[in-house]
């Protein structure tokens, strides 16, 4: 099984503030649902509750500290190994956040999209540094700004060597 992180992140590492993103870009956005789509994502609880909702077409998987938490139409687990031997059967998972279930899953992961976004913002929550030894970029797209996407970002994709 592959388990791929998917995360967007500003130039210093930020990924949201008060449990919501930190911009809205909807070419970035198109990719995390063409990419998820068919998958299983798994989440931190703070994560789940920004969405409010199971994401269509994908089965949503939840971590959570909270002992017995129950989400309808969502698999709960209490930690990151449970919600990946539940996921046995699958080829490929997706780490779609926060920050402390990235930081768990960063050791785990084979393949991150990371997307880039320029500039700096006010993040209260950050994704963990990448180590450029232990990761490979394969692919690397520009997308600029336009009336839809108001920042510049790239789209990398990197495989653990």
């Amino acid at each position: 099984m592959t388990i791929t992180i998917i995360v967007a992140t500003d130039q210093h590492n930020g990924i949201g503030a008060n449990n919501q993103l930190l911009w809205h870009l909807p070419a970035d956005l198109k990719f995390f649902k063409q990419t998820t789509t068919g998958h299983t994502i798994i989440m931190g609880r703070k994560t789940y509750d920004s969405i409010g909702k199971p994401l269509p077409n994908r089965q949503s998987m939840v971590i959570t500290k909270q002992p017995n938490l129950k989400i309808e139409g969502v698999q709960v687990f209490n930690a990151m190994a449970d919600a990946l031997a539940a996921c046995d059967v699958e080829k490929e998972v997706f780490i779609i956040g926060g920050a402390e279930i990235y930081k768990l899953a960063l050791p785990l992961a084979n393949k991150i999209y990371l997307t880039k976004v320029e500039g700096i913002f006010n993040a209260d929550v950050f994704f963990p540094e990448i180590l450029t030894s232990e990761w490979k970029e394969t692919e690397h797209t520009f997308y600029p700004k336009d009336e839809k996407n108001a920042f510049d970002f790239t789209l990398i994709t990197l495989v653990r060597i």
